[in-house]
């Protein structure tokens, strides 16, 4: 954490907080800090933290809700689904005294009952990805409305453009190397018919994924001159976008979507056994966990829910397999699912001594058989 946070969150958030100061007004940014994230700011670098309130303070930043502990709960359980969600209100409000009224869903997951659900907890807009496995002939730089929903407007990402500054800005081989900010606000431009387009990227893309010396933090303090040099296109927060623009069409997304892989499904987080079962284990001890009623176990069970441990557990090969493979602290996949998996026989335990007495002890104790079987899993 406190690496990332010098190479990456302090020298961004000085620089945006210079370009905010700089544009008064005609420069703007959102972003989402997960629960997770501000609590690692809260333990290890408290600095990082008060750097995004000084963002805040200028009044042209957006903050968005998602789940606090950046899970996906949505898919397993709609309850801890929605106590998630609410916990990330109020950690937002209070830490940036700010009423987010957009949303987006964990690695931006996504299809129409998510929309129809966050919908019903009054939030305006939401973000996904603008797979073209969803768009069709359509283009994501437009303003839609999921189906199904009467309020809520949905924004998309454009991933190639997006992709351009997060994946391939210091890949020398990229035919396009080196990308400079005139030419990417050209590509900007070149876009005419176009109503908005999304960039939305990790914030480790300025610093960590890219460092310094491939001159990433040269192109973020040129890009805003070079945008705005056409005088059509105008910087906005998400909220700003749903507000001014009318929906042109409805979009049916019955099937998951997210931003993540060549696919662009769940399969990152749930395409083999052993994230399949870790996930079934670890929703299967909700309701036991939360019967204990102990701030503490809950809190260690719910951050186990983070989607990072799932993603370690992938054991995709090329270009994602690789992807996979940057971000993973473990060896291997298999190392990481039999860490989470004694983690997990730890934490039933406890579970356990804190239900004794009620009527939940029996289960318990099976789930326990079932961990210590898996634990012998053949490698």
């Amino acid at each position: 954490m406190r690496k990332v946070a010098e190479k990456c969150y302090l020298p961004t958030c000085a620089l945006l907080l210079k370009l905010l100061e700089k544009y008064h007004g005609a420069f703007k940014v959102a972003f989402s800090l997960s629960g997770t994230f501000i609590d690692q700011c809260r333990r290890f670098s408290p600095e990082t933290l008060h750097a995004f309130k000084k963002l805040a303070h200028t009044g042209e930043v957006e903050f968005l809700n998602e789940t606090c502990h950046h899970s996906l709960s949505f898919l397993f359980s709609k309850n801890e689904f929605r106590e998630q969600v609410q916990l990330h209100r109020k950690l937002i409000l209070q830490e940036f005294g700010y009423k987010a009224t957009t949303f987006r869903n964990t690695e931006l997951i996504y299809n129409n009952a998510l929309a129809s659900e966050v919908e019903s907890m009054g939030y305006r807009t939401i973000l996904a990805e603008g797979a073209d496995r969803i768009l069709d002939w359509r283009s994501p730089n437009f303003l839609y409305q999921p189906k199904g929903c009467k309020q809520l407007h949905l924004l998309l990402r454009n991933y190639n453009l997006t992709d351009d500054i997060a994946f391939r800005f210091s890949n020398r081989s990229w035919v396009e190397y080196p990308l400079t900010a005139d030419k990417y606000a050209s590509w900007i431009h070149s876009n005419c018919n176009a109503d908005v387009i999304n960039l939305f990227m990790d914030f480790e893309t300025f610093g960590e994924h890219h460092w310094r010396d491939t001159g990433i933090f040269d192109f973020l303090e040129c890009l805003p001159q070079e945008i705005l040099k056409n005088k059509n296109f105008a910087f906005a927060r998400p909220h700003e976008v749903s507000d001014k623009l009318k929906p042109i069409a409805n979009l049916d997304v019955s099937e998951y979507v997210s931003w993540a892989d060549m696919e662009r499904d769940l399969t990152a987080w749930d395409g083999n056994d052993m994230q399949q079962d870790a996930l079934r284990t670890i929703y299967g001890l909700e309701r036991h966990v939360k019967a204990t009623n102990n701030r503490q176990l809950l809190e260690t069970w719910r951050s186990l829910l983070t989607s990072d441990h799932f993603y370690y557990m992938c054991t995709k090969y090329d270009t994602d397999g690789d992807v996979h493979k940057y971000f993973n602290p473990y060896h291997n996949p298999y190392d990481a699912y039999i860490n989470y998996q004694n983690i997990l026989h730890d934490l039933a335990i406890e579970v356990a001594k804190f239900n004794a007495h009620a009527g939940v002890k029996r289960k318990i104790v099976k789930i326990l058989l079932t961990l210590k079987k898996l634990l012998t899993f053949s490698l």
